[in-house]
């Protein structure tokens, strides 16, 4: 009689495979792309939004002198760009646009928690667990962003082709306005991403560079993604029972937002 043969416990590496420790990865190349793109042509377009209305017309900027070219120009021209990286960009990555709003979209229950201890979180890194690829802050942050930037650009359209009239006087406030918001809004973003606030340092490494953090960031920021990595365990790839975390328990499908890559950032 031959005895039974006994399953395998080797597990067969893949990309989310990774000694304990190793960087997460939290965006791939494209995301990390279509990101800078969007915040270089933002810049631009602010920059030379809040120099016109200063009232510095007709004393060019750095920019202006190098592209020999009006500010009033420089600024339509970004926003034509801009226009067209929002339409293009979410076309051109529809599976990873799909992802980016169903977890921009996302409730869940503790939601309210989280935002209760941020203040502390903020400043001592302590932030409450979440479940899913974005915290609720940046959900909120990222609709906020979404609607200031979609106001702009579209207010800005009309600003471009109509040349007078009710229409075009309403929407110069409503460009101004959201304008405003959006100008609060990436300062709320940088004071975030460059790490002044103390419980969000080493988070522009998410973003930048090869888009990796060192493991003890994502725990402390994205527990969820951590979580639903695959962990190599005595008994088994995944634990003494050969079971995965479920999805409800991390909120975060397996290998779908995270992967892990052996080394440092």
């Amino acid at each position: 009689m031959v005895a039974p043969t006994q399953p395998s416990r080797k597990t067969i590496p893949t990309r989310t495979d990774a000694p304990p420790g190793g960087p997460v990865v939290r965006t791939n190349r494209a995301t990390r792309w279509l990101h800078a793109l969007l915040y270089v042509v933002t810049f631009v377009l602010l920059a030379t939004g809040w120099w016109l209305r200063t009232g510095h017309e007709g004393q060019p900027t750095l920019l202006a002198d190098v592209l020999d070219t009006p500010d009033t120009e420089v600024h339509r021209t970004a926003g034509w760009v801009l226009l067209g990286v929002a339409i293009g960009g979410p076309i051109l990555g529809i599976r990873g646009t799909v992802t980016f709003l169903r977890e921009t979209l996302r409730v869940n229950r503790g939601d309210g928690a989280w935002f209760w201890r941020w203040p502390r979180g903020a400043l001592t890194g302590r932030f409450g667990r979440h479940r899913g690829h974005f915290d609720p802050g940046q959900r909120l942050l990222n609709v906020a962003l979404l609607g200031a930037l979609g106001t702009v650009i579209v207010s800005g359209v009309f600003l471009t082709t109509l040349s007078g009239g009710q229409t075009f006087a309403t929407m110069v406030r409503v460009h101004r306005g959201s304008t405003y918001v959006l100008t609060g809004l990436v300062v709320g973003h940088l004071l975030v991403t460059l790490g002044i606030l103390p419980g969000y340092r080493g988070v522009w490494r998410a973003m930048h560079w090869r888009g990796r953090v060192a493991e003890s960031t994502a725990r402390r920021l994205w527990p969820a993604t951590v979580a639903a990595r695959p962990v190599q365990r005595p008994d088994g790839p995944e634990g003494p029972d050969g079971a995965a975390p479920a999805a409800a328990e991390t909120g975060v499908r397996q290998g779908s937002h995270v992967e892990v890559a052996p080394g440092d950032p």
